[in-house]
């Protein structure tokens, strides 16, 4: 199978209504994906690890979402917001379609949150939080990427760079508004609020340089950063620092933000 035809594959799937036949040919994508049979070229190597660590639901929707009506080709940096929120709206209906048949969609889900774990425990721009013991849950909207790729893009890149907090995608659903969500597991963590400049060095360590401090921004040539300020880092009694939450992209020159990187919806399979 070459690269047309894996996406001619799930676009068949797709447009039969996930039958048994597509579901199980998703799950055995997903197998290939996490055997590094199937390279995703949207993702170095590392980071393929940091979308497989996300569990197979995560592995499966990120294909989904990466869906072209035609392959072999770049994808293109999204200038046009109309066709950006096109994408994105097409990306969540196939999600969700997929999701209320594998049993993974939750409806009016800050409801049905608060009554499995209780009153939520925080509330960002990006996520509502609530406690599971060893364990947090958080429901992710897409206020920061509008396209649901993208969100769960920062599921893969967050896994690959700061594993000890990986977040494992577990269902998806909608608030009362029809808001997109993606529910997310993800270890809880004491400790106490590092500085600025305790995360910096850290961030140093791992390779970022600081370009924003006025957003806490950093970045490589190959991932973005930014909101890692002292509320979305832990340091634990051991100075070990965890990142628990932040704002990480794929570093495309189109954030301004010294990167590099090119999207490709190219796929290869052994």
């Amino acid at each position: 199978m070459n690269n047309s035809e894996f996406w001619e594959s799930i676009n068949n799937i797709v447009e039969n209504g996930f039958n048994d036949n597509g579901l199980n040919k998703l799950d055995e994508y997903a197998d290939k994906f996490n055997e590094r049979k199937l390279l995703y070229k949207r993702f170095s190597p590392k980071e393929q690890y940091g979308c497989s660590a996300g569990g197979t639901t995560h592995v499966i929707a990120t294909l989904l979402a990466g869906r072209k009506d035609s392959a072999d080709t770049i994808i293109p940096e999204i200038g046009d917001f109309k066709r950006e929120l096109q994408q994105a709206e097409k990306q969540a209906e196939t999600i969700t379609a997929w999701a209320k048949k594998t049993g993974l969609w939750i409806p009016d889900i800050n409801n049905f949150l608060k009554h499995t774990f209780g009153d939520k425990i925080a509330e960002g721009g990006e996520a509502t939080i609530f406690d599971n013991g060893t364990s947090l849950i958080k429901a992710i909207g897409l206020d920061y990427f509008i396209q649901p790729i993208y969100a769960l893009d920062r599921i893969s890149l967050h896994n690959a760079i700061f594993p000890e907090t990986k977040l494992t995608v577990i269902g998806f659903g909608a608030d009362l508004n029809n808001e997109f969500k993606i529910v997310a597991s993800q270890p809880f963590i004491k400790g106490v609020q590092p500085s600025d400049y305790e995360i910096r060095r850290y961030l140093e360590k791992l390779g970022f340089e600081l370009i924003n401090p006025t957003n806490w921004t950093y970045s490589n040539s190959s991932i973005y950063l930014s909101d890692v300020h002292d509320e979305n880092v832990i340091k634990g009694h051991d100075g070990s620092m965890f990142v628990i939450d932040c704002d990480i992209r794929i570093n495309i020159p189109s954030l301004k933000a010294n990167g590099n990187r090119i999207l490709f919806s190219n796929v290869e399979i052994s």
